[in-house]
């Protein structure tokens, strides 16, 4: 305790470092089914008819065979404001937006000329040079693409407010390639900075070598290695330590599903009874994957770990996953929510509200990340990030947030895509028939069910 806190004292944050980015209206190509109804939709909003030569989104005429459109992508450095004998387009700095200037505009289209992606194209309905402005923020395209093939991404937050500060753990840390752990708990640490305290126990970030090498550790923090079934005893303990001598501090728990949802339950459940003012994370990898990939309480039905085999007679897990997030809302805590990686800006705002809570004094904040596993889950390293997306897109990992007893959607899905383009990322599912997956889905549409019924309460 002592050496702890002896460190703090020596350790301030860092100030960021001033850094920009804009949001992006992201095309996946290989979703496209060329339906059109981008193109239509954008008509309506920007020219009042349904005419998609009025489009400001629509198939790159310099690629014939396209199916998917092509948007503005808002460069950094805009081949076309550069084209532009009448200075008639601008980059608003504030934005990011380039935008055309109609009464300066001739229309030359020398603009569209210098666009080698398609981006900004002439309507011969308006008579005008037209292109993507992003409807200020909510693309009337993405609403109507039920594909999934357009994507509005605001992530400039997340690297305005993070991207300069001091990454606390070591570049040396020894996860496995595309290790959504490891990327969660550098973000983490980033929010919290060096005012803080990390409980780490048996688990894949522990085993990274972040919880040690011999009497050092792979972070810049005070960080302790517990037992796998005390961390939130083990850091509330530590909580009402620093409280006697009147040392403030972030106090901040990252356990793996194991340590959270089976034998360490008693121990966060007790800790959430309490109301310990302390922030729990658990990266969920929905196994034991440190230990052999073994399976766990949140390891779905019908998933192959060398738990569960899959052969003649067994098809994977014959149990359901637990909802460990659920529980810990029955808890009545103030605040408890779920977050990927793969949308880092919903997690930043979590965060956000969870150091809200701390500050507070209102007792223990719950966050429970979804965090596939490339090496147990088998899929290639390259696709974490798609898996965690998809995770969402699918209704299987829906995320949300309980505020004081009350359930709010965070990311809404209105066209869920089938939990078969889920299932057929990763080999731990390769079993699985059509019977089988269509069991999975109605498992996934009934939690989600629920969930809904929660939030309308």
């Amino acid at each position: 305790m002592a050496q702890i806190t002896e460190e703090l004292s020596r350790t301030t944050p860092e100030a960021p470092v001033a850094k920009r980015a804009y949001p992006l209206l992201a095309v996946h190509a290989e979703r496209c089914t060329g339906c059109r109804m981008c193109e239509l939709a954008c008509s309506i909003k920007k020219a009042g008819r349904a005419d998609v030569s009025a489009s400001r989104i629509r198939r790159n005429p310099k690629v014939p065979t396209a199916v998917a459109p092509s948007v503005c992508i808002q460069c950094t450095d805009p081949a076309c404001l550069k084209a532009c004998p009448r200075g008639a387009i601008s980059k608003d700095a504030a934005t990011g937006i380039v935008s055309i200037d109609h009464d300066k505009c001739v229309p030359c289209v020398l603009c569209s000329k210098a666009c080698a992606f398609g981006g900004i194209q002439h309507s011969t309905l308006e008579g005008l040079v037209v292109k993507c402005d992003q409807c200020g923020g909510d693309p009337e395209c993405v609403k109507y693409c039920s594909s999934g093939a357009l994507e509005y991404v605001d992530n400039s937050q997340v690297y305005s407010e993070l991207g300069g500060r001091e990454d606390l753990a070591s570049p040396g840390l020894s996860a496995c390639l595309g290790c959504p752990a490891e990327t969660l708990m550098r973000f983490t640490l980033k929010f919290f900075g060096r005012n803080t305290v990390l409980a780490l126990g048996p688990g894949c970030l522990a085993g990274t070598g972040s919880a040690g090498f011999g009497t050092l550790n792979g972070l810049r923090i005070p960080t302790y290695h517990s037992l796998l079934d005390n961390y939130a005893s083990m850091l509330g303990g530590t909580r009402r330590a620093y409280n006697r001598i009147g040392k403030d501090f972030n106090p901040v728990v990252m356990a793996g599903d194991g340590g959270t949802a089976d034998v360490g339950f008693q121990s966060t459940s007790g800790a959430a009874e309490r109301g310990e003012n302390i922030i729990y994370i658990c990266y969920d990898n929905e196994g034991y994957m440190n230990t052999g990939i073994q399976r766990s309480g949140t390891t779905p039905r019908g998933a192959w770990t060398t738990t569960t085999p899959v052969g003649p007679s067994r098809r994977g897990k014959t149990q359901q996953r637990k909802d460990m997030a659920l529980l810990m809302a029955m808890h009545d805590l103030p605040y408890v929510a779920t977050a990927t990686i793969g949308y880092p800006a919903d997690y930043l705002r979590k965060l956000k509200r969870a150091l809200e809570v701390l500050r507070s004094k209102r007792g223990m904040v719950y966050l429970h990340l979804f965090s596939p596993c490339p090496t147990g889950w088998r899929f290639a390293p390259e696709k974490s990030t798609r898996v965690c997306k998809m995770a969402v897109q699918t209704n299987f990992f829906p995320l949300w947030e309980c505020v004081d007893g009350e359930f709010r959607i965070t990311k809404p899905v209105p066209f869920p895509r089938p939990i078969e383009e889920y299932t057929r990322l990763m080999g731990k599912y390769a079993h699985l028939n059509r019977d089988e997956i269509d069991e999975y889905q109605a498992d996934v549409d009934r939690r989600y069910r629920r969930l809904l019924a929660l939030t309308r309460m």
